[in-house]
């Protein structure tokens, strides 16, 4: 089994498409759970917690409001259909929705959210391999670690901030339902046969190496070169997420990117290779906004240290007032951008122009420089572990699912342990 962290909110709305056991009695159809005075208030009642479980677990209850892409630039709120039993629990200031259901009815969902269910079944196959794997590293690393609630770690010195970001900070399930660990979306993706295939013909099976369970880590487009595990999280690599080649993801298919892509996905073109530009301004105020630092006017960013895929993890940047050097990987995207950078795999252009100037709510005009910040950059996400699109291009060339495995996990061994 596992547990899964939905959505959190002061007020939940659902429905129990079914008969539900809830308080020793059978309930069904619209509910609403709400914040009350420090307890979770229903039908008028007030408890410190509420389980909606169920018998037959092919039952389903749907969730109103869930925010997908949190804090992405694809963010929106969905309607989701989910199985299994439903538990809600105050966590803080909020409700805290969490599913609770079989590992493997909760990979069907998975990867029929993570691409289109519609994907070839030996792409498919691949993702239910490394989607168990990695769920089930999680909830072994879960139970050995005592939770300390963060959610970076990381070095802070006086010009130098290394953070990075891991699922650490799930006290109260196994995993959350975003990108920050995998997409989950409930039943109402997936709905196709061919992803329910994907999860029964590979039933147990996971990547291990030296007997040991991978931590089967994936995004969406390498941009021609994986990157290592270190260069993006703490120092300690990983034998088999090493720097492999991949020039499949270089691809304009439409049918392909329909497959390994979802609607909201489809929305961005450009993830192979990418360009943002910023004025000085735009990016000194983006920069003083995402570090909450007055570092005065940016007049470059230095890139110190890059992986073996190209993806930055020191930067300096450089102001007027001060310097301040950030990593990794994801720190970078951060800071760079109102969401998040598509990559930190990006060469800095610095371009200088003189024009003319008008400043705002005055008639003057001046002469004078101006300065823009070009990157140009590579692929989509952290680059560590399996590339999706050139994963779902080669199952299109006929590569079966071992094969795409063994290439982006080198040395490591698909095992079936149940």
């Amino acid at each position: 089994m596992v547990t899964v962290g939905i959505v959190s909110a002061q007020r939940i709305d659902f429905c129990l498409n079914g008969a539900f056991q809830a308080k020793g009695e059978t309930v069904s159809g619209p509910q609403t759970v709400e914040l009350f005075e420090g307890a979770l208030l229903w039908r008028g009642q007030q408890y410190r917690e509420l389980l909606f479980s169920v018998d037959d677990a092919q039952q389903s209850f749907t969730l109103n409001d869930v925010t997908i892409g949190n804090g992405f630039h694809w963010e929106r709120q969905q309607q989701q259909t989910f199985l299994g039993s439903l538990c809600l629990i105050i966590d803080g200031d909020q409700i805290q929705a969490i599913n609770e259901l079989s590992v493997e009815d909760y990979l069907e969902s998975v990867i029929a959210s993570e691409m289109s269910a519609t994907s070839s079944l030996e792409f498919l196959k691949a993702h239910a391999v490394i989607s168990r794997s990695w769920l089930l590293y999680q909830k072994k690393e879960r139970g050995m670690k005592n939770e300390d609630g963060g959610k970076w770690k990381g070095s802070i010195e006086k010009n130098e901030v290394l953070r990075w970001y891991d699922r650490e900070d799930h006290a109260l399930f196994d995993v959350c339902a975003d990108d920050h660990c995998q997409r989950y979306q409930g039943i109402t993706h997936a709905a196709a046969s061919v992803a329910a295939d994907a999860v029964r013909q590979t039933r147990g099976q996971v990547l291990m190496f030296n007997d040991e369970l991978c931590d089967t880590r994936f995004y969406k487009c390498c941009g021609g070169r994986t990157e290592e595990f270190q260069y993006c999280w703490e120092d300690t690599p990983k034998p088999y997420l090493q720097s492999v080649e991949c020039h499949w993801c270089n691809t304009k298919d439409k049918d392909i990117l329909r497959q390994v892509l979802n609607d909201y996905d489809q929305e961005t073109v450009d993830f192979h290779d990418w360009t943002v530009e910023y004025t000085a301004e735009e990016l000194t105020a983006l920069v003083n906004s995402k570090l909450k630092a007055d570092l005065g006017d940016i007049t470059d960013l230095i890139p110190l240290s890059r992986g073996k895929s190209g993806r930055i993890w020191r930067l300096q940047i450089v102001g007027t007032k001060r310097s301040i050097i950030i990593g990794k990987e994801l720190e970078i995207r951060r800071a760079l951008s109102p969401t998040h950078l598509y990559s930190s795999n990006f060469e800095v252009e610095r371009k200088e122009e003189r024009g003319e100037r008008i400043e705002e709510g005055k008639e003057r005009k001046e002469e004078g420089e101006h300065l823009q910040f070009i990157l140009r950059g590579h692929g989509w996400g952290h680059g560590v572990g399996l590339c999706q699109i050139g994963a779902a291009v080669m199952a299109h060339e006929g590569m079966g699912y071992r094969d795409i495995l063994l290439h982006y996990y080198k040395g490591a061994e698909i095992k079936q342990i149940y």
